[in-house]
């Protein structure tokens, strides 16, 4: 985080609560997970923070039809994700040799300025397991 950023009460119990669930989540769920632990934040407070963190790197995004889910960064550089659609769930991937194929295949066809994102989603083996304890908080 950038020295130059206050770091505000709101932004400090969002990132507590990504920490703490270290799966995808929205900016509705984390306002509902903080006040059902009696921490009154506003909605407007919690999106406006985590587009702030978005938008500092401070957090991963999934665009999943139309919702932004939210997760703290583990990993700093340009990454993808295997997203488990029950429970959100991911795992940080890496892919050998993809980031040098996007921007020579986009050469390649003329264009510049090459930008991706890649997300790929699955059911992870705690919910393949335990299909009834968990209901699906990611569709693709």
């Amino acid at each position: 985080m950038s020295a130059s950023r206050r770091v505000t009460r709101p932004r400090t119990l969002i990132s507590e609560q990504l920490n703490h669930s270290g799966v995808f989540s929205t900016a509705q769920m984390i306002y509902n997970r903080l006040l059902q632990k009696g921490k009154k934040v506003g909605i407007a407070t919690v999106y406006r923070n985590l587009q702030s963190m978005a938008d500092h790197q401070e957090v991963d995004t999934l665009h999943v039809q139309g919702e932004t889910f939210y997760r703290l960064c583990k990993d700093q550089h340009h990454h993808h994700h295997l997203v488990c659609r029950k429970c959100g769930r991911a795992v940080e991937l890496e892919i050998p040799g993809f980031e040098e194929w996007t921007e020579q295949r986009g050469r390649t066809l003329g264009f510049s300025d090459i930008s991706h994102s890649l997300e790929i989603f699955g059911i992870c083996a705690q919910c393949r397991h335990h299909p009834s304890s968990h209901t699906s908080v990611i569709a693709d």
